[in-house]
């Protein structure tokens, strides 16, 4: 029986012969990234896709979209504003009392502390909201440990393009037509879901065999179409004399990597000196030893086994979105003494290079 009929049994079955049901927004799946089924091949490849599946997605005005997390990103429905928020922002204090081993302190002393953008760290995910393109639709981070779908219901017809505001360059676009247009059909959609991570999955395989640039410079991650990216230090391993002068650049711009050297394995000895700042980026507010360069910008640090008490440098936070970058988007270091160097990225700890020094 219908949900819709109410009241005497009988005339509800005549009333259910000639009077069609009150129309039910039909509702479409955006999956914030690669969806599930995808992750494991794409995991081999070591990479992954910054990207909305679908990245375009066409409905009825009045009907809904469901966005589904499916690794770290936002839903940024920004209203009138024009681009994305910014990850970063400074807090209240600005830094005070950073030291190295060595008990010297740091440059960025005096700088303004930075921290996750309050606005991401309210959560819509498990919520629903309206959107009309006046006022803005955030998701905000997904910090629950299974986070919940955020639903839109799209009150008006237009074209409306979003973003994911952790990594520059990712957006998405939702197509609200009149209910008298036409529209994908839900298996369309899923057509148009696996040829986008076909086309990924063949980007990301030929990724994995990025050739290093050379010129004593290493590339710290990769990035091809599709916003694909490589989680990979190129090369991994670089032999140079002592005295090199070694450059360390970001070439995938949907990302936030460092370079950074010094004692421990931030992915697994997290009590050790790198473990600690890496851990350090996880809370509201950043550990600086993390977000900015462990020496002056401008400066070129000479590295050994000593430098700031315990062979520490770090490029600091590379990237290329303007609104957090606390440095350019490369940064060189001298390896001023002979050895075997191990370079971490303290944001995604598992990539992982070796400098040797002859």
């Amino acid at each position: 029986m219908s949900r819709c009929l109410r009241g005497v049994p009988g005339l509800a079955l005549v009333a259910a012969l000639v009077l069609p049901c009150a129309a039910q927004a039909a509702q479409k799946d955006v999956s914030l990234g690669p969806p599930v089924s995808a992750q494991k091949a794409l995991q081999k490849t070591g990479s992954d896709v910054n990207d909305f599946f679908p990245h375009e997605v066409r409905i009825h005005v009045g009907d809904k979209v469901r966005f589904v997390p499916s690794g770290f990103h936002t839903v940024d429905l920004p209203g009138r504003r024009s681009r994305k928020l910014p990850i970063f922002t400074p807090v209240a204090q600005v830094i005070a009392g950073s030291v190295d081993a060595a008990g010297a302190p740091f440059w960025f002393n005096g700088q303004p502390q930075l921290g996750f953008n309050r606005q991401l760290l309210t959560s819509a995910f498990g919520k629903s909201r309206n959107y009309d393109g006046s006022k803005g639709v955030l998701s905000g981070l997904p910090l629950a440990q299974r986070p919940k779908p955020m639903t839109v219901k799209f009150n008006k017809t237009g074209t409306f393009r979003y973003f994911c505001d952790i990594h520059l360059g990712m957006s998405g676009i939702v197509r609200v037509v009149s209910s008298t247009s036409s529209v994908p059909s839900a298996a369309a959609d899923k057509v148009t879901v696996r040829r986008q991570t076909a086309s990924t999955l063949a980007t990301a395989k030929k990724l994995a065999r990025t050739p290093p640039p050379g010129n004593n410079t290493v590339d710290v991650g990769a990035q091809a179409k599709g916003n694909v990216s490589f989680f990979a230090f190129i090369p991994s391993a670089l032999t140079v004399p002592t005295g090199t002068v070694v450059t360390f650049r970001m070439n995938a711009s949907t990302e936030v990597h460092t370079a950074t050297i010094g004692p421990g394995n931030p992915e697994n000895q997290p009590q050790s000196y790198l473990g600690q700042i890496e851990a350090g980026l996880q809370g509201p507010v950043l550990d600086p030893r993390g977000v900015f360069p462990s020496d002056p910008p401008g400066a070129l640090a000479a590295l050994t086994p000593v430098l700031h008490g315990n062979g520490f440098w770090n490029s600091g936070g590379l990237d290329n979105d303007s609104t957090t970058r606390t440095v350019p988007p490369a940064n060189a270091v001298q390896f001023a003494a002979p050895g075997i160097y191990q370079v971490f990225c303290m944001i995604h700890p598992f990539m992982h290079a070796t400098v040797t020094v002859t």
